[in-house]
């Protein structure tokens, strides 16, 4: 009688085995499936209603990473991200009051920009040259830790990626509301100023230095359709702005022959590659939640617990 309950309990331990196996592979069906559309109905968002989208990723990529923090008591996160968001909020409430009024600090706002994408550049390179020295045993040299230099590695890899997509973002809505402000550019592409010889188009002040030979802080640069620009204004507009257009005219902007240096192609590509970590950062977090949630109440709420307590 024994020997016979042993052979159903198994029985029923290996259907039970094979039913959570199915469940399983529904669900990563279902969550394979789901991750395709949505980035199909993003793409489509993006092309069609691109304010919009930009609005959202924005709010997404301050809301969760805030909740998260907030959550897990992460508390140096969290006073960092708002002082980060105090100054951008101070510099694009100034800089399109400064441009109204003709002064100078629409330059300084471009300059700024620029600044702060240059050192989230250096911080994420700074971080990945920590974490392959930590995989390379560099950190035995010191007699460290590799859990140490890994954690700082991946420290200043999160930082220097995650503040240089949120002041990308950032940046293009300061940049555009100056441009428009100043009037050499606006969104129709019908200017309501005539650009004077030697004038930026993007802050509106005149163009001192003709010969770069003669250059100090920073040179004149002239693209193609043969407007001149100061070297922070269209390295802001362009590299940190995403814009590739002239401010002025329109024309197609080709930024691998205006920053022929080779030096300079990384920080187009590290831009390029921010917006792959926006989709790994706001939108992918929300369609596995979604996915989740779904699930539960369709009678999977034993995977969406498991996931709450291996997440938080």
């Amino acid at each position: 009688m024994k020997k016979g309950l042993g052979v159903e309990q198994c029985k029923d331990a290996r259907k039970s085995t094979e039913g959570t196996r199915k469940m399983h592979a529904y669900m990563i069906l279902i969550l394979l499936a789901s991750v395709v559309v949505a980035q199909i109905v993003l793409v489509q968002w993006k092309k069609r209603h691109f304010k919009s989208y930009q609005r959202a990723s924005m709010l997404g990529m301050w809301l969760i990473p805030l909740c998260v923090s907030v959550h897990s008591h992460w508390w140096r996160f969290v006073f960092h991200l708002v002082h980060l968001h105090a100054l951008h909020l101070h510099r694009g409430q100034l800089g399109p009051t400064e441009a109204h009024r003709g002064g100078p600090r629409p330059r300084w706002v471009y300059k700024w920009v620029y600044v702060v994408h240059m050192q989230s550049y250096a911080l994420g390179v700074a971080g990945y040259l920590v974490v392959m020295l930590t995989l390379l045993g560099v950190n035995l040299m010191f007699r460290a830790k590799p859990q140490t230099w890994m954690d700082i590695g991946l420290l200043l890899l999160f930082y220097g990626l995650y503040y240089g997509l949120l002041g990308r973002d950032i940046s293009e809505i300061i940049t555009d509301r100056m441009a428009c402000t100043i009037g050499y550019y606006t969104p129709t592409g019908v200017p309501v100023r005539h650009l004077e010889p030697n004038v930026c188009a993007v802050c509106g002040n005149k163009i001192l230095v003709m010969d770069n030979a003669e250059a100090i802080v920073e040179e004149t640069y002239k693209l193609p359709c043969g407007h001149l620009f100061h070297e922070f204004c269209i390295r802001g507009w362009c590299i940190v702005g995403k814009k590739q257009t002239c401010p002025y005219c329109k024309e197609k902007v080709d930024l691998k022959r205006i920053f022929c240096n080779p030096w300079e192609k990384p920080h187009i590509l590290y831009g390029n590659f921010l917006d792959f970590i926006r989709y790994l950062v706001v939108w992918q977090p929300m369609i596995i939640m979604c996915v989740l949630v779904c699930e539960s109440h369709a009678g999977f709420g034993v995977m969406l617990d498991t996931f709450h307590t291996n997440l938080f």
